[in-house]
């Protein structure tokens, strides 16, 4: 009852299960060509390899576990979400730091007035223009970059601007 199991010699052991090092190379050899070339499009080069190196990295224990079922759709859903966090993360910092500056202010002169109203101006503005304008100026994006995250075309992106400089500039000399 309580004795030794009982082993089944008939069947051939189940492999070991790969370590977490050849899972990331498996994720490499196998996706990397497309996802990272995908991320370039996407997110541009620069943030590209930061983002494709660490969705491996928290893909392959999944992979190493066996229960990565769709590869690529997890590796896009990982670095699309890390893509969001530091999009966030970039906009809090620029957020602080202008809530830092306006905390510092005693009292307003003439130039920060016209700073305060600015800032109320973009803020009235369309969402969708007030978007392409805070990622262009506020987060340094570039057309193409914008196009990319927001998924419209370049175009939409150079035409929203327009727009949104139009706006400002106008309610800035009334």
């Amino acid at each position: 009852m309580f004795g030794p199991a009982s082993v089944d010699v008939t069947s051939p052991p189940a492999p070991p299960s790969p370590s977490l090092t050849d899972s990331l190379e498996q994720l490499f050899k196998r996706h990397d060509r497309w996802f990272r070339a995908l991320m370039r499009r996407r997110h541009g080069d620069a943030a590209a390899d930061d983002l494709v190196h660490e969705s491996y990295l928290r893909a392959a224990p999944y992979e190493a576990a066996g229960t990565l079922r769709h590869p690529k759709a997890m590796l896009i859903r990982i670095a699309e979400n890390l893509a969001s966090n530091l999009r966030r993360d970039r906009y809090h910092e620029v957020a602080d730091d202008i809530g830092a500056s306006t905390l510092e202010i005693n009292s307003i002169s003439p130039s920060q007035e016209q700073a305060v109203t600015f800032k109320q101006i973009v803020l009235a503005l369309p969402d969708e223009l007030r978007e392409v304008f805070m990622l262009n100026h506020v987060e340094g994006m570039t057309y193409e970059e914008i196009a990319i995250e927001l998924r419209i075309p370049r175009t939409t992106v150079h035409h929203r601007m327009r727009m949104a400089l139009k706006r400002t500039s106008k309610a800035m000399r009334d």
